[in-house]
């Protein structure tokens, strides 16, 4: 294996979650006697902030920027979430390993870890993913499901800021009041000791302060994302918010909020989500990355939901779910197609056969399809046609 000063350069996203995840895979081939170098790149996912997902032009908003580097040999290896990249590559770029996947489902994050039976009527939850909002709308189409953007932490401080800011606010009141009966008791003590007496009608019951602590000690204790959450100033107020549950722990923010895991045959995953790859120009440094730190099962697994995904053609502009867990001799393949709205669906369990899963794997999306998952997909692109030329109407508007 050749690269750079024998240090591979491993591109990856600046997000925190990003490097999180690059680190992961840093630390993966460092352990096998391989010195690694993050580099930060910029895409277009990251430059483009006020746009929802599937308003970015296509899949791989995030992915192709550093793609084109390893491409043009500036780095020698990317690091991507998988349900990110596109289904179509570059032919001389290779998925060189896919590493052990992490919990492939979503989970709903509340401020006091709240079930989805559990949310009131008509609940605001946020999500940008296509896929989450029809699974969410199917299974309680009496939700309102709003847009939400930004990094993992970003999406978490929207979610709690309401909350937070009414306690603070609540709190404050409290000491305010607290002050008020300090102050009318050392009034009353002062004229008791003038001889002027009081009239026990005047008197206050006794006041008991309702938290353990100051509002400066509860602040002092609150957690950087918290504090951030607090200077926030969210145009949506959110009951709860949808997202993947490997990304949420390898942010490292699940104590900070409430979770509760979505089932995974109802809320079917996005195929390769919780899994991570890592592209490289095919040739001996990919051969060497796959040797070091591919995952056999998880290469399977992801194979079979990328293959459906592709073979369906839904890109990130239709709702499908897509998640295979490979058992002995079969992939045991569950997928999910809903309308837009989470009206209609079609849905399909198979076990395929692990010797020759990305056949069987073609072959069930073509049954999918037949099934009417064509149909919805099809319905899904126009959908996204006529969002996206609104889209463009308004902001020509907003330009006159």
């Amino acid at each position: 294996m050749t690269t750079r000063a024998d240090t591979l350069q491993l591109a990856t996203r600046g997000s925190d979650l990003a490097l999180r995840q690059a680190a992961t895979v840093r630390d993966l081939l460092s352990g096998r006697r391989l010195s690694v170098e993050l580099t930060e790149v910029e895409t277009t996912g990251d430059q483009i902030r006020d746009e929802l997902i599937h308003r970015l032009g296509k899949t791989g908003a995030f992915v192709r920027s550093l793609d084109e580097k390893v491409i043009a040999g500036e780095l020698d290896a990317a690091v991507h979430s998988m349900k990110d990249m596109p289904t179509e590559r570059p032919d001389d770029l290779v998925v060189a390993a896919v590493p052990e996947r992490a919990a492939p489902g979503d989970v709903l994050v509340t401020p006091d870890g709240s079930d989805l039976a559990d949310l009131p009527e008509g609940a605001t939850v946020g999500t940008s993913s296509l896929r989450r909002r029809a699974q969410l709308l199917a299974e309680r189409p009496d939700l309102t499901v709003e847009p939400l953007r930004g990094n993992v932490d970003t999406r978490v401080e929207k979610l709690l800021a309401p909350s937070l800011q009414r306690e603070h606010q609540e709190r404050h009141e409290a000491e305010q009041e607290r002050k008020e009966h300090a102050g009318g008791e050392a009034q009353r003590a002062s004229e008791k000791s003038d001889g002027e007496g009081s009239d026990p009608s005047d008197e206050d019951d006794d006041y008991e302060f309702p938290y353990d602590e100051d509002v400066e000690a509860w602040f002092d204790g609150l957690a950087e994302l918290e504090r951030r959450a607090m200077e926030r100033d969210p145009d949506t107020e959110y009951d709860a918010i949808v997202l993947a549950k490997a990304g949420l722990d390898r942010a490292g923010l699940t104590h900070h909020v409430g979770t509760s895991d979505l089932p995974l045959d109802t809320f079917v995953p996005a195929p390769g989500q919780g899994a991570l790859a890592v592209t490289a120009v095919d040739g001996d440094l990919a051969e060497d990355i796959s040797d070091r730190i591919d995952d056999p099962q998880t290469r399977v697994e992801t194979t079979v939901e990328r293959t459906i995904l592709a073979e369906l053609g839904g890109g990130c502009v239709a709702p499908i779910g897509v998640y295979a867990t490979l058992e002995g001799g079969v992939v045991h393949t569950n997928v999910r197609v809903l309308s837009r709205d989470g009206d209609e669906e079609v849905r399909v369990g198979r076990d395929l056969p692990v010797e020759r899963h990305i056949d069987a794997a073609v072959d069930l999306a073509a049954e999918l399809a037949d099934r009417g998952a064509a149909d919805l997909i099809a319905e899904a692109k126009r959908d996204a046609g006529a969002a996206d030329d609104d889209a463009a109407t308004a902001r020509e508007e907003d330009e006159a």
